[in-house]
This record gives C-alpha cells, sequence and structure tokens, in this order.
C-alpha cells in the first residue's frame, strides 16, 4: 500500500471511529436523561371550588400548601387563569371536550353530549394510558330523583377513558361511593376513609404499576386525572388538619362586608375550608413521592387546578355561579420534577387561562397534535423552550348560560369579558351590570358600569364581547352602551 492509500485509510477509519463515538455519547445522553426522548406522562390534580386566591404562594395568609407552593415556584403559575362558567358541570364539559358550554353542557346536571370526544383520544391515539379517578358530574343525573352517588355512570359515558374509578357527583366527603369496569368486571363500593384520602391512594397505586411496567422494560406513557371534591362544601376534614383552623383567627377578604352574619357564616365555612386545602396539598405530597419511588418524577408533568372558585361572603355572596373574582379565578399551576436543563421554564405569568384552554395546553406538553374539535388556546409554551404562536387572545370570555336556582349568589344568565390588561365588564340581557378596573381595584369595591366617565373604555370592552359571543357562535342581548 502507497503513501496516499495508506492517508487515506487512516482518516477514513478515525472518521468511523469519531461517527461511532458520537452515536455511543447521544446513546449514553440518552440513557442518563430518559426524560429527553421518552414520551412525558401527564397528571391532573384537579380539586372542586378552590379560588385562585387561597395558595400561600398567591398570597393568602391562612392558607398552608408547601407542595403546591413549591409547584408553583419550581413550574408556572398562570396568576390569571379563570372559571369562564364557575359551575361544576360546564366546567367539566368544556374542561375535557375543549369546547364552550353552550356548544357542550349548558348547566347543572346536564350530560356531556352523546358521543362527544374527549381529551382522553387524542392521548390514546398517541400511544397513552388513560385513567380517571374521582369526581366526574357530566352524566347528567339529578339529585332530586336520588342520590348520585349511588347511580352508575355507563361505561360508553365516562369518556374514553381506559381505567375509570369515580362518581358522578357526592357531596358527603366520609361517604364517597365509586365505581367502574363492565359487565362481570364491575365493582360498586364505599371508600374506607377520607374522600381526598381514598382517591389519592387508587391514583398512587397507579403511578406504582406503571413504575413497575417501565422498570420491567414495558415502559407506557400515561394520562391520569385525580377529581376530587374538596374544599367543595360541606366543609369537613380529618381532624388532624380541622384541629389547626380558628374561625377567630382567620383574616377575610377585605370585601367581606362588615356583617354579623355575614362575617360569622363565612369565618366558619373558612375554617373548614383551609382544613380540607391543607389536606389536599398533603395528599399532592404523597403523590409526588409515589412518582419519586415508581422512577417517574423524572417525566411526569403536573397540572393542579379547580373547576371554579367560592365566595366566602365576598360581596355578601356564597359559593359560585358569579362573575366575582372569588368566584371566577382558579388556581392553576404546572409543574413536577422536571430539571431545567430538560427545556422546562419557570415563573408567573398573567395569562387569562380558561376552561377551553386546558386540554390544548395539556396537549401541548406532551407534543400531542390539537384536534380539530377543541378551539382553545395551547399555553404550553410558557412551561416548555419552545416557539410562542403568533398571537394569543387579548381576553377570556365569561358566561352563565343556564342558571342553576342556587341560593346565596346571582341566578340570571349574564355573559362577560376579562382582559388582559385588567378590565372586566359583564352584563345582563340588554344592560349593563358589572365594571371593574382590576388593576386599581382588585377586591371589585368600585362599580364603573354606569359612570359616564368610564363611557369610552365601557363601549370597548362591550365591542370586545359582542366579538365573543359572534367568535363562539353564543347568542346574547348585549347592551349597545
Amino acid at each position: 500500500m502507497d503513501r496516499r492509500s495508506f492517508l487515506q485509510q487512516s482518516v477514513s477509519t478515525v472518521g468511523a471511529l469519531a461517527a461511532s463515538a458520537r452515536v455511543s455519547e447521544a446513546q449514553s445522553v440518552q440513557i442518563r436523561h430518559p426524560a429527553e426522548v421518552a414520551k412525558p406522562n401527564v397528571i391532573w390534580l384537579m380539586a372542586d371550588q378552590w379560588r385562585g386566591q387561597a395558595l400561600s404562594c398567591n398570597g393568602d395568609p391562612n392558607a398552608r400548601t408547601p407542595n403546591l407552593d413549591n409547584l408553583s415556584g419550581l413550574g408556572v403559575n398562570f396568576t390569571s387563569a379563570l372559571s369562564g362558567f364557575s359551575l361544576c358541570c360546564p366546567f367539566r364539559g368544556s374542561l375535557l371536550a375543549g369546547r364552550y358550554p353552550h356548544h357542550c353542557v349548558p348547566g347543572h346536571e346536564y350530560p356531556l353530549p352523546q358521543g362527544q370526544e374527549t381529551i382522553a383520544q387524542p392521548f390514546k391515539e398517541a400511544g397513552y394510558r388513560t385513567a380517571y379517578f374521582g369526581k366526574w358530574h357530566l352524566e347528567g343525573f339529578k339529585e332530586r330523583e336520588g342520590r348520585s352517588a349511588l347511580r352508575v355512570v355507563p361505561p360508553g359515558r365516562r369518556g374514553g377513558f381506559e381505567t375509570w374509578v369515580g362518581y358522578d357527583n357526592n357531596n358527603s366527603q366520609w361517604d364517597c361511593w365509586v365505581h367502574g369496569g363492565d359487565g362481570k368486571e364491575a365493582f360498586h363500593y364505599r371508600l374506607p376513609g377520607y374522600e381526598t384520602d381514598e382517591l389519592t391512594n387508587l391514583l398512587i397505586k397507579y403511578v406504582k404499576e406503571a413504575g413497575e411496567r417501565a422498570k420491567a422494560g414495558n415502559a407506557e406513557p400515561f394520562f391520569a386525572v385525580l377529581s376530587v371534591q374538596p374544599p367543595h362544601d360541606p366543609y369537613v376534614a380529618p381532624d388532624q388538619f380541622l384541629s389547626r383552623y380558628q374561625s377567630t383567627q382567620l383574616q377575610l377578604r377585605p370585601n367581606v362586608p362588615a356583617n354579623e352574619s355575614v362575617q360569622e357564616t363565612a369565618r366558619r365555612d373558612l375554617a373548614g375550608y383551609y382544613a380540607m386545602i391543607e389536606n389536599f396539598d398533603w395528599n399532592v405530597g404523597r403523590v409526588r413521592s409515589a412518582l419519586e419511588e415508581a422512577g417517574l418524577a423524572l417525566n411526569t408533568h403536573l397540572i393542579f387546578f379547580s373547576d371554579h372558585g367560592d365566595m366566602h361572603g365576598s360581596h355578601g355572596l356564597y359559593r359560585k355561579t358569579n362573575p366575582y373574582e372569588e368566584s371566577i379565578r382558579i388556581p392553576f399551576l404546572v409543574g413536577g420534577e422536571i430539571p431545567r436543563y430538560h427545556g422546562r421554564k419557570s415563573g408567573r405569568f398573567p395569562v387569562v387561562l380558561n376552561h377551553v384552554d386546558i386540554a390544548p395546553t395539556t396537549l401541548g406538553l406532551c407534543g400531542i397534535k390539537q384536534p380539530s374539535w377543541m378551539v382553545g388556546t395551547d399555553y404550553s409554551h410558557y412551561r416548555l423552550q419552545k416557539a410562542a404562536p403568533a398571537s394569543e387572545p387579548d381576553s377570556a370570555y365569561l358566561q352563565c348560560v343556564v342558571p342553576t336556582g342556587h341560593a346565596h349568589s346571582v341566578n340570571k344568565p349574564y355573559r362577560g369579558v376579562v382582559t388582559r390588561d385588567g378590565w372586566k365588564y359583564v352584563c345582563f340581557a340588554g344592560v349593563s351590570w358589572l365594571m371593574f378596573n382590576l388593576n386599581e381595584d382588585p377586591f371589585e369595591l368600585v362599580n364603573l358600569a354606569h359612570n359616564s366617565r368610564h363611557r369610552a373604555e365601557r363601549e370597548k370592552l362591550i365591542g370586545r364581547l359582542k366579538q365573543w359571543i359572534a367568535d363562539t357562535g353564543d347568542t346574547f342581548n348585549v347592551p349597545s352602551d
């Protein structure tokens, strides 16, 4: 072999060895950091009637939420997230279907439309296992016809989830019944303890089984939902949590009127409310520990939110269904133990994320395309290192399509809009009702809806509301001024 041939062969050999080394290096990186290449898991941690202000990290002096505060600190906190229809059934229909209530579930105890696809379908098509544990409230059972918790949601009405262990509705946290399965595999039983603890046990069992499959070389990504009734009334919790809250020591929000009856009721209810919140937070810690023990913590997104808030005496009102901040604002955190070097971001963002946006955002976290029947916005870029869309909604749409008849709240249809720059406008049919500058008046003490000085801003908000109604295919008699 002459000198030139020898040199050419040597160069080829060195190049091949270098290429081989690069392949080996890439393989070793994949082994060290499996979350870089594996499909991420997702868990929804959904509470009921938890207002967005009721987190320590969101400034509530009464709340003890160390695990959720940690989730916020290491993840993303959408500080302006809201429930566009602050009622269980409409929110849950929009959540799962990614459609607005007037096209899906327009009121209390209305069923999810027959054949309506849910977020479970695109996840399954992407190779995910799917599981749902807890409150459903989309079958349309009427409590006046018998206790909903004791009736069975048919297998074909469970949203397409592969594993489903839940109930339609239940307002007794110490007497919670769940069912699931089909045919000879069907079951229906009473949970042995407090609802949040027991449903969390079911999710933890599911996580452990996923971890065992992964360790055996049979890893499959999963999308799981934990949906609990607390801190929905009745405001009760295990004694070790209830004993930590004294009603007389709680701080009320400044918009709770100085009325003896209102303040007494608010304090009594809030003592149990915050006990339920601390219990839920404790269970979040249990879920995170289970993920760590199962070897899944580095590749699982945790998304915490609620279906709506709770007034607790603010403006002299209780519970939900109205457009005040305590009712519509919800917590919305996206976190998990996924290290920052994997391309995840953290921070607090005043994004007006609505109920129809949750499913698209969840799919976006996993790189799954949003189906055409989902109308919301994917906000996953706030958590992931990926390009933001060219534009995002400048506001969110508020609705009360079918009133509920619930006492101590607002029982008329309304429409409204909340803007990203801090304005809120709400109207009844043909007449303006509420208008607030939330930047200057966060507790909504000064109603500008009929203040002529703010006529120009009101006309602009009315125009934006009309556009939302047109864009969503809704109908409502919006006032001209």
